[in-house]
């Protein structure tokens, strides 16, 4: 029993080692070998429960792996891989199958025949599209599409039930089928860069979602559905083309990190004020002149980016925030500091331009003898 339980432990990295003694063999590592195929005798791996062929030169799928029925965890990654052959549906047991990097184009309708799938890596191929039979995948709790060509989903991807993590970021998607909305264990979506303008409405039906990103999309207006996503914990909306912000982003309360940065915002509402559990704002490269005292309600916040906007004044509520460390104001039209800011004796880094007086200078550094404070140029 202890010799099989040692077997099971042991990652072999030589192929020849391997196939000496193939029912030993559970775990193989074969990354970065320049590998371009295998020998016939590695369908005798019966017991191969592990396999990681990445960094490899593999162009075609090897068809020795569609004989290994007890394959568990398949990499592939990093291959020259174009193509995937209907035997990979044959891998009944696979748990974890890693394809990113490779040079697939588009993927056979077997790949829904992978029932006990949990984790499915397509990221930085060249995929166009997607085959209906991706939402035959029940078990799959994480999919990773980012960086393909993807311009459309199958409404079928709403059968994704058990789906915990989905990133489609940097894609070409101009819209999300309705039944996006199905996916009620979804925790985080990501869809940033993107084309995107709007969301269905059935995104709000997504109550399990805790991050969600919209960042590098082409939306104008706040979509009214994320309103909806009380259990949001972060939220990413940055170089989209926001010039107002609704009241409705105090109902947010569960909200920890928000990114509105590199958008048109001349002003914040007050209800900004609401987000009590917020940690991390930045609102950094938009067009604020001034904001509201209630950002100073805002207990818990540690880090606040007000760089490269036009502010010419702070609230003296800024000095409510006692729990600040990170704090950056650089590039604005400030000429001083209100007298309150001395309240943030957590700051560990201060950003400030150094077009303020020296005397001002002097007195900030006096304020903050233990923090990091820099007096950045302003641009040309």
């Amino acid at each position: 029993m202890s010799s099989c339980i040692r077997n099971e432990e042991k990652e072999y990295q030589n192929l020849e080692e391997a196939l000496e003694n193939p029912v030993s063999v559970y775990h193989l590592r074969l990354a970065d070998k320049q590998l371009t195929s295998l020998p016939e005798e590695f369908r005798n791996l019966q017991n191969l429960q592990s396999l990681d062929l990445s960094i490899n030169l593999f162009t075609s799928f090897p068809k020795e792996i569609g004989e290994l029925q007890n394959l568990r965890d398949l990499d592939l990654s990093n291959t020259k891989l174009t193509s995937l052959p209907k035997e990979i549906g044959d891998l009944q047991n696979l748990r974890d199958l890693d394809l990113s990097n490779t040079k697939l184009t588009s993927l056979p309708k077997e790949i829904g025949d992978l029932q006990n799938l949990r984790d499915l890596d397509l990221s930085y191929t060249k995929l166009t599209s997607l085959p209906k039979e991706i939402g035959d995948l029940q078990n799959l709790r994480a999919l990773f599409l980012s960086s393909n060509q993807l311009t459309a989903l199958p409404k079928e991807i709403g059968n994704l039930r058990n789906l915990v993590h989905l990133d489609l970021s940097h894609n070409e998607l101009a819209s999300l089928p309705n039944e996006i909305g199905d996916l009620h264990n979804l925790r985080a979506l990501f869809l940033s860069s993107n084309q995107l303008t709007s969301l269905p409405e059935e995104i709000e039906k997504l109550q399990n979602l805790r991050d969600l990103s919209l960042s590098s999309n082409q939306f104008t207006s706040f979509p009214k559905e994320i309103e909806k996503l009380q259990n949001l914990q972060a939220l990413y909306l940055s170089f989209n083309q926001f010039t107002s912000f609704p009241k409705e982003i105090g109902d947010l309360q569960n909200l920890q990190a928000l990114d509105l940065s590199s958008n048109q915002l001349t002003s914040l509402p007050k209800e900004i004020g609401e987000l009590q559990n917020l940690r991390d704002l930045d609102l950094s490269n938009t067009k604020l002149t001034s904001l509201p005292k209630e950002i100073g309600d805002l207990q818990n916040l540690r880090a606040l980016f007000l760089s490269s906007n036009q502010l010419t004044a702070l609230p003296k509520e800024i000095g409510n925030l006692r729990n600040l460390v990170h704090l950056d104001l650089s590039y604005n039209e400030l000429a001083s500091l209100p007298e309150e800011i001395g309240n943030l004796q957590n700051l560990k880094s201060l950003y400030l331009n150094d077009s303020l007086s020296s005397q001002e200078r002097e007195k900030i550094k006096k304020l903050f003898p233990n923090c990091n404070i820099q007096f950045l140029h302003d641009y040309e």
